[in-house]
């Protein structure tokens, strides 16, 4: 476990369990973030080394947001609180979240740096990477085998050879490719180097035109064509993971907890299951992929500001990060932790492409884009129905501009 002086005190008799006695500290966490032993075994060391209460207070994604931005502004917020990565940029630029540097410099001396960006703002960081979760191919062995295929692709192409030997020689499609699964889309911009956004005279505004954004389309566009997935629906209109239970799809780029899901439709297919990380251009490359994921912050209005460090410390610490990617699956705020996934393959398919992984723009304006309709998922589907990258992104560039200069 790493062990940190308290930050801030200079007076070591006040760190320990005597100064925070009596005290309680809340912590809001997601639904299904703090699986039942970590929680049991964080809650335990935490109470013996402070002799603090835990109170944990489990919440749900739906409007989410709106809640955290009313609690950061009220006088008595919750005092940690988890916060989904992309959301942190928002909550940091109003000034609701306390400045943790000094924390990162003991604690995250080694936390992965594209898990960590996003704790960053203006600079200053204001939260602590606390996992993530990206997406795989998960892959249905049988039809592989079927299709002549032996062992699984390491590069783009190979991933392509395959796709085209299961559409010459078995009755399964080879990909369920929906023509708006915008975050698989998102992992291809992140490969080639692409910025959605730009800066112009102060402002943000769309940099979808931009040629790399064409290229990562292209590739869509080649899965796209081994798929007989609409063109105008994304990956949960239907469940792509439902389609694939039906055993008569090849491949599909999912999340792990999509492959349960397939599961929960039909039992039979379990033995079948396969994944292998997303191949990028070269073998010694995985593709570029969306991080999901979630950070730990002290809201600014806490007053329990060295308690809520004291948590921090215990919860991300090597030996209970190690605990969750254990028992949940998801990856670890260091790549020294990944050994905790072994005997995991959903989540050891995932792990080799979180160094090379990224997020949306990590911008406050960003959150307006995505909100229904989405204006990349039209670009998508019209790019698929045959119009040009330039013309499918001209047509909604002054969308998302509108969306991006909208008061925050």
């Amino acid at each position: 476990m790493v062990n940190v002086a308290a930050c801030g005190s200079d007076d070591d008799k006040k760190d320990g369990p005597e100064s925070f006695k009596g005290q309680t500290l809340t912590l809001w966490a997601m639904d299904g973030s703090t699986p039942e032993q970590w929680t049991k075994d964080v809650k335990a060391a935490f109470e013996k080394k402070t002799g603090a209460k835990l109170k944990l207070e489990v919440q749900q994604w739906n409007g989410i947001q709106q809640k955290i931005t009313t609690a950061l502004s009220e006088s008595d917020p919750p005092d940690v609180i988890e916060v989904g990565n992309t959301q942190t940029p928002a909550y940091a630029r109003t000034g609701g979240l306390a400045d943790l540097s000094d924390l990162k410099k003991g604690l995250g001396k080694d936390w992965t740096p594209s898990l960590n960006k996003s704790a960053v703002y203006d600079g200053k960081q204001y939260a602590a990477p606390w996992f993530a979760v990206n997406r795989t191919v998960i892959y249905n062995k049988k039809i592989w085998a079927e299709a002549g295929i032996k062992g699984t692709p390491k590069t783009r192409e190979e991933f392509f050879d395959a796709l085209e030997k299961i559409d010459k020689k078995t009755d399964a499609e080879p990909i369920y490719m929906p023509g708006q699964n915008w975050y698989f889309l998102d992992g291809l911009l992140i490969g080639q180097g692409a910025d959605l956004v730009k800066k112009k005279d102060g402002k943000w505004v769309s940099n979808l035109s931009d040629p790399k954004v064409g290229k990562a389309m292209e590739i869509y566009k080649k899965y796209a064509s081994y798929s007989k997935a609409p063109k105008n629906k994304d990956e949960a209109t239907p469940q792509q993971a439902e389609v694939f239970a039906k055993g008569k799809t090849g491949a599909f780029i999912g999340l792990s907890w999509e492959a349960a899901t397939a599961i929960e439709a039909n039992k039979k297919i379990e033995k079948d299951i396969g994944y292998f990380t997303i191949p990028g251009e070269t073998a010694d490359k995985p593709e570029g992929v969306f991080l999901g994921g979630s950070n730990l912050a002290i809201a600014a209005g806490s007053e329990k500001q060295e308690l809520a460090k004291e948590f921090l410390k215990i919860a991300l610490s090597d030996k209970f990060e190690g605990a969750l990617a254990k028992e949940s699956g998801v990856i670890p705020n260091k790549s020294a932790l990944q050994s905790n996934l072994k005997g995991n393959p959903a989540a050891e398919a995932a792990a080799p492409a979180v160094e090379g992984g990224g997020l949306t723009p990590l911008i406050p304006e960003w959150g307006a884009v995505e909100n229904p309709p989405n204006p990349i998922k039209s670009y998508m589907t019209s790019v698929l129905n045959g119009k040009s990258h330039n013309a499918a992104a001209k047509a909604v560039e002054g969308e998302m501009n509108k969306r991006l200069s909208q008061k925050q």
